[in-house]
């Protein structure tokens, strides 16, 4: 798995199972992921890379920014996501 600050990931497991969240900084065992709401900027949730799935989106640095635009920004491709499986 190829993860870097930025890539958007689906978690597999946990109370967070299915959503999707955004990395935000990586150590050797473990990666730290945020979805602007529940888990905010300031305070990362972290996951064993594990219980996360890569997926091809990424968000630039705009995006991550803040936790309302990275909830928007998520949100965004979670429509994109659903468009494209119906």
């Amino acid at each position: 798995m190829d993860l870097r600050v930025g890539s958007v990931v689906k978690s597999l497991a946990g109370r967070d199972k299915g959503s999707f969240l955004a990395v935000t900084s990586l150590d050797e065992n473990h990666i730290y992921v945020c979805d602007g709401k529940e888990r905010p900027l300031g305070r990362p949730k972290k996951k064993n890379p594990r219980h996360l799935e890569s997926t091809e989106f990424w968000l630039n640095e705009a995006q991550t920014a803040t936790n309302r635009a990275l909830r928007k920004s998520l949100a965004d491709l979670c429509s994109l996501k659903s468009n494209s499986e119906q």
